[in-house]
């Protein structure tokens, strides 16, 4: 994964004030970037995206002169409690965390204010505790949104800039939801229920199986095999084995609409949506799903580029580091059910096909070579 360079405050990292802090995050000290250490606790790397987060951050961060103590948990949430303690242990300045579960950190997390190490939150908020001082993610409500308007593009309802074409035609469709232990989940859900209601409620879609609330159509550690195996349910209970008419799913992740898409395939519904497949959309713009979308397979992805989360990431350290506070752009919408966690929200992008080049290869996230083969260099 080709990394962009750190700017603005970030590119200043040489010269930092050292951090030791009173507990809230925001303390001073006279260490320079090469004397603060940041530990980075990364959820897994069985998925794609997170490796490339984790690689991101870690380049970054030694770009800007910190040392680099990086964890992979492996959606073992025994394993992440014990990686940040170590951290700790080990002397940690600031901490970098993408939980697997955001209400398992509470012990690790207060442990950490009481030396007076600030917590960043990557990309998943941190639940049911006062010590989190910043979170850096995407708008995770505009994510859900997307990922309803690509699979309404998808089926025709909308066009290109997601206006209603006037098509009324009925569509039959089924609804995934991520993992319900990743606060993310909620405001994807949220974002593309309400983006899809409106249709539901003048019958232009309908969900045969009758599984809309969130809590039912949830995927835990949005697994891969998980979905498949719920979709096949599905494929068994609703549609006759695969013989009655699907028009689309909605699917939050890449690894979960390939696991939507085996289930599918293997109940005869075709290898592409010229075939019959029906549309799916999903999240993080995964190689294999991009050759996936590029072969008329899989309809959209949502791209949140990890590089911009990183060098986020980092400028809130940075700021940390100099004992200043980190800029939020949003200061309302991330309730962690304690406090209302100060948050910098990134954009994000639907892909589709006809614009594959123009967000990811022209913007060096990944080459045509990689696409063409499905597989990162």
């Amino acid at each position: 994964m080709r990394l962009i360079a750190i700017t603005g405050a970030v590119a200043l990292g040489i010269g930092l004030a050292g951090c030791a802090s009173d507990g809230s995050g925001s303390g001073e000290g006279d260490g320079a970037a090469e004397d603060i250490t940041v530990g980075v606790a990364m959820p897994t790397e069985t998925s794609e995206r997170w490796i490339a987060d984790g690689e991101a951050v870690e380049s970054q961060l030694e770009d800007a002169g910190y040392d680099v103590d990086l964890q992979f948990a492996n959606d073992d949430i025994p394993r992440q409690q014990q990686q940040i303690d170590q951290m700790i242990t080990n002397g940690a300045d600031i901490l970098i965390v993408a939980s697997i579960d955001g209400t398992a950190l509470a012990t690790q997390l207060e442990n950490a204010a009481g030396k007076g190490i600030p917590i960043i939150s990557y990309d998943r908020l941190i639940n049911g505790t006062e010590n989190v001082d910043f979170y850096v993610t995407f708008d995770n409500y505009t994510v859900g949104v997307q990922q309803a308007q690509s699979l309404l593009r998808g089926l025709g309802y909308l066009d290109e800039n997601n206006e209603e074409t006037g098509l009324d035609e009925e569509k039959i469709v089924e609804l995934f939801a991520g993992s319900p232990d990743d606060n993310n989940t909620k405001f994807f859900y949220q974002g593309a229920m309400d983006t899809l209601q409106p249709f539901l409620d003048d019958g232009r879609l309908t969900v045969p199986s009758g599984q809309t609330d969130m809590d039912t159509i949830s995927t835990l550690r949005w697994d891969q095999a998980t979905a498949q195996k719920r979709m096949e349910d599905l494929l068994t209970s609703t549609y006759n084995g695969g013989s009655d008419p699907l028009d689309g799913v909605l699917a939050p992740y890449d690894g979960i609409s390939r696991g939507i898409i085996t289930a599918l395939e293997n109940a005869g519904y075709g290898s592409t949506i010229e075939e019959g497949l029906p549309i799916l959309s999903g999240q993080d713009a995964e190689i294999a799903s991009v050759k996936l979308i590029r072969d008329g397979v899989q309809y959209a992805t949502i791209f949140k580029d990890t590089r911009k989360l990183a060098s986020q990431a980092v400028a809130a350290a940075t700021a940390f580091a100099e004992g200043e506070e980190p800029e939020a752009n949003d200061t309302e919408s991330y309730d962690n059910g304690v406090k209302v966690v100060p948050s910098f929200l990134l954009e994000s992008d639907i892909v589709v096909a006809d614009n594959i080049g123009e967000l990811l290869v022209d913007s060096d996230y990944w080459s045509e070579d990689e696409i063409e083969a499905g597989v990162a260099e």
